[in-house]
């Protein structure tokens, strides 16, 4: 975790970068602070190692897999908008960690606490209050998460000093300091707040020896020697007696500084150096046998220091002379030590083998050239990784290994915790069983069946904070902001991001399979003749006896209008008409997804909405999908905005210059879609209505013991890889332990056959199997749970359909698997999720349409109600509603 350091920290400015770290400026700064690099500079500084260097890398745009490669490449830290998407796709370990969020001054940025440090940018000099607001968010003064003030106008050195007294650190361009006086001294801004307990006002200083920060000894500095320190890169020490010290410059032993620090409390420094041996001596000791002041060196540092000197004094013939001339030797012991160390049981075993494997180790790395600070410093780079390998033997090696190390098949899974998963990959041990935790309802108390009922967590209120600046630029900006984000967020420049029909060309007519041409075709008929019979009264919705039903359209004329008499001479009716403007949001980019242009293009061309606008994220090269143009083209898409997440939405909630405003948004989307929907349907300025609220893919399968497991398996896996935050529920009606065990081993089949085992292996832990006594006990727990899909696959299931309360679109049988919902069957696949299945439906042909009620009385009617209308309007004090009644049964009351 970042801690809260030196005074300031340099940002490297574009005219300072061009030879950086040859300067000496440069140089003085890389042994004492972090520097801070923006993106676009990083590589004229031409690092091959950044793990060697403390660098920040501030990104205002870049992909998650950018910021993925600078830090496994060892960037201490990336500075990333607090509106970027790219915080939700890394991990919370990740942001606590190795990322620190850019704010403004007059942001609450409540995620910041979850970071491991903000940088606030300040229009003018930094304020104290600021600093202090984020000083009390970061908990800095406790945790020591650093809070950095970044000014747009320079500063001064008293400035630096005050902000840091405050508790931050300044950022402070390159270009406005320097080492010669002629700008802000580095070196006196790093020391601006060191202070000393002593009437010379030395201060204390540790020396430790890279690697395994061996203390060397116990010296003192001053300004001058910290100084003189780093502009040269060699040890100077202030001595009470003799003043400056250049360490080792008559005994040759000196010290290169690799970093100078000062420790939390601002009045002891420690020196990090690399100890070189002198002809008088071997070290820092004034002892000249004596590397370290505090005795001779133990361990590691010990064993060493013996190689290096065996290595150089080795009699020829010895067996440390054979030892490090034959290769085959030194290789034979390396394997023969770490097969005892393998094969050692008890702990002195076990360290006896260890020590003896690590000597032959380093005796390799020692005849390699290298060292203990080589190996600390791969160490240290592993560490910075934040991807990981999977960690696997390599075959050679794991078919020896032990009967008794091996993993068994009675290994427990993780239980359903509700909460979100890691956003980067974790390591995997994939001799794990992929299985569904089990448990009986029966057994289960009240508290934990609350707890199984709950789906993986979002983080609702920092995914709202992150949307909420993307849709108030889309709104004020219009289609400049949609394609800013376009480019920096969907990673593609357009010129433009709306297309007009007709939107297939021929390329895109060549480039789409002819299959799948078909299978849209036929997809379409039996959306359209589904949703086409949800308009039409009860007794159009079947074909005729003698009609086939693949060829059947109920008559478009026959629009379903209720009529009623409510008494004598009061008629009301309600009718649909159609949302005139209408947007539908597919999710794209990578993707492929015409099923769901079709679930949303087939209702909105039913109801007769006369703008149906299409949005979709484009791919890598600008385009869209063929398939998806085709659809567009084939349910009278008006036009095509390409451009995904929160953006999409906000272009088509306000309208942009190019987009045409609508007045209701239908369609899934991830997290900021989702988030991006609920807050434009809340404002007033929008005037745009939504279809629901959406999250993960879930899905519920009822099994009895003449349930299939193949088939079981498979449908639970169908919705698994769709993404870690899915959710499967087996709901077992008095399942034999024999038929449990027959469903988990194909699940366990299946699910390594498939290529997003990893993605389905993340969603398995977080679902759960409930086992129930009877079918009443499994359609109650299914309403409770509200699923997406409910799948029935269980004797006589239709008859379970009536019990059915919550759920967004039932499959009823062995043969209605959950996939053909999805794609063609004919119902609509837009299903509620995450539980509001138990107050929304899927998407229909009625989601693109309002209905209008009428009423209409003679004069019996109006002289039977009118007197009642009279009572309760008086009866509410509007005098003014019963007075409209009054007259009409007045002026009937003088006509008679």
């Amino acid at each position: 975790m970042l801690q809260q350091s030196s005074p300031l920290l340099p940002v490297l400015t574009p005219e300072c970068a061009s030879g950086w770290q040859q300067s000496t400026l440069g140089q003085a700064i890389d042994r004492s602070s972090p520097l801070l690099v923006p993106l676009e500079l990083l590589e004229k500084l031409s690092i091959d190692d950044y793990s060697r260097n403390s660098i920040l890398v501030q990104i205002e745009n870049a992909s998650y897999d950018t910021v993925l490669d600078l830090l496994n490449a060892g960037v201490q830290a990336v500075v990333v908008p607090a509106t970027s998407p790219i915080l939700e796709e890394l991990s919370s370990e990740i942001r606590a960690s190795r990322v620190i969020l850019s704010v403004t001054e007059d942001s609450s940025a409540p995620q910041a606490s979850e970071a491991a440090g903000v940088m606030v940018k300040c229009a003018g000099a930094p304020h104290a209050a600021t600093a202090q607001r984020f000083l009390d968010m970061m908990k800095t003064k406790t945790c020591g998460r650093p809070v950095y003030l970044q000014s747009f106008i320079p500063v001064s050195l008293d400035e630096i000093r005050t902000v840091h007294q405050s508790g931050a650190t300044a950022v402070v361009p390159t270009s406005q300091l320097s080492l010669d006086g002629s700008k802000v001294d580095y070196i006196d801004a790093l020391l601006c707040a060191i202070t000393s307990d002593r009437s010379d006002g030395l201060l204390p200083t540790v020396v430790v020896a890279q690697p395994l920060s061996t203390s060397l000894g116990l010296v003192y500095s001053s300004h001058e020697s910290i100084r003189a320190s780093l502009i040269t890169g060699s040890a100077h020490y202030q001595s009470r007696k003799r003043g400056l010290w250049h360490k080792g410059e008559t005994s040759g032993a000196t010290q290169k500084v690799v970093r100078v620090l000062l420790d939390c409390d601002e009045d002891t420094v420690q020196f990090q150096v690399e100890q070189r041996a002198g002809d008088q001596a071997v070290g820092f000791c004034h002892l000249t046998d004596r590397a370290s002041c505090f005795g001779s060196l133990r361990g590691l540092a010990k064993l060493e220091h013996t190689l290096r000197s065996r290595k150089a004094n080795a009699p020829a013939g010895s067996y440390t002379a054979r030892l490090f001339s034959d290769p085959s030797l030194l290789g034979a012991k390396i394997r023969e030590e770490a097969q005892e160390l393998v094969d050692a049981t008890d702990a002195t075993h076990v360290a006896f083998e260890a020590a003896d494997l690590i000597y032959f180790a380093l005796a390799k790395c020692i005849q390699s050239g290298i060292g203990l600070a080589q190996i600390e410093h791969s160490l240290d780079t592993k560490s910075m990784k934040v991807t990981r390998r999977k960690g696997d033997a390599k075959p050679a090696f794991a078919s020896k290994t032990s009967s008794g190390s091996s993993s068994g098949s009675g290994s427990v899974p993780a239980a359903a915790s509700g909460m979100p998963p890691p956003k980067q990959p974790m390591p995997v041990d994939e001799s794990a069983p992929i299985r569904l935790p089990v448990f009986h309802l029966s057994e289960t108390s009240a508290e934990k069946q609350v707890e199984l009922l709950k789906r993986p967590g979002i983080r609702t209120n920092e995914v709202l904070e992150r949307v909420r600046p993307i849709l108030s630029a889309v709104k004020s900006r219009g289609d400049a902001a949609l394609r800013e984000y376009t480019s920096q967020l969907d990673r593609v420049q357009l010129s433009s991001n709306v297309r007009l029909p007709p939107f297939q060309t021929d390329a895109n007519r060549a480039e789409m399979d002819v299959s799948v041409r078909q299978a849209i075709d036929v997809a379409y008929g039996n959306i359209l003749r589904f949703h086409q019979a949800q308009g039409h009264v009860a007794a159009e919705v079947a074909p005729p006896a003698n009609a086939p039903s693949s060829q059947w359209v109920p008559h478009a004329g026959l629009r379903e209008v209720m009529e009623i008499e409510t008494m004598p001479g009061v008629v009301c009716t309600r009718f649909p008409r159609a949302i005139e403007r209408v947007g539908i949001y597919v999710p794209g980019g990578s993707a492929v997804l015409p099923s769901t242009a079709l679930m949303l293009g087939v209702p909105a061309q039913v109801a007769g909405c006369k703008t149906i606008v299409l949005a979709t994220p484009p791919r890598a090269d600008g385009s869209i999908a063929p398939e998806v143009l085709y659809v567009a083209d084939k349910v009278g898409v008006s036009c095509i905005v390409c451009a995904g997440g929160a953006q999409a939405v906000a272009a088509m909630a306000y309208g942009t210059e190019t987009v045409p405003k609508v007045d209701k948004i239908a369609g899934p989307g991830n997290q900021y879609v989702t988030a991006a929907k609920m807050v434009v349907q809340n404002e007033v300025d929008a005037l745009v209505s939504i279809d629901m609220p959406a999250g993960p893919s879930e899905v519920l399968v009822v099994a009895d013991e003449h349930a299939q497991p193949s088939f079981v398996a498979s449908d639970l896996l169908s919705q698994a890889e769709h993404g870690p935050d899915s959710q499967v529920v087996l709901v077992g009606i008095n399942l034999s332990s024999d038929k449990l065990a027959a469903i988990e081993e194909a699940v366990e089949t299946q699910a390594r056959a498939l290529p997003r085992v990893d993605v389905v292996r993340q969603a398995i832990d977080k679902s759960v199997t409930v086992l129930v006594a009877n079918r009443e006990e499994a359609i109650q727990w299914s309403n409770r749970y509200a699923p997406e899909h409910l799948i029935l696959q269980c004797q006589d299931a239709e008859q379970l359909v009536p019990l059915v309360d919550n759920a967004g679109s039932v499959f009823v049988g062995a043969w209605s698997p959950e996939s053909c919902g999805d794609y063609a069957s004919g119902t609509n696949h837009t299903l509620p999720t995450y539980g509001y299945a138990r107050q929304y439906s899927g998407v229909s042909t009625s989601t693109f349409q309002k209905h209008i009620t009428a009423q209409k009385l003679d004069e019996a009617g109006l002289l039977k109600l009118g007197p009642h209308v009279v009572k309760l309007a008086e009866c509410e004090g509007l005098e003014a509603h019963a007075n409209a009644v009054r007259v009409r049964l007045q002026y009937l009351a003088e006509e008679k």
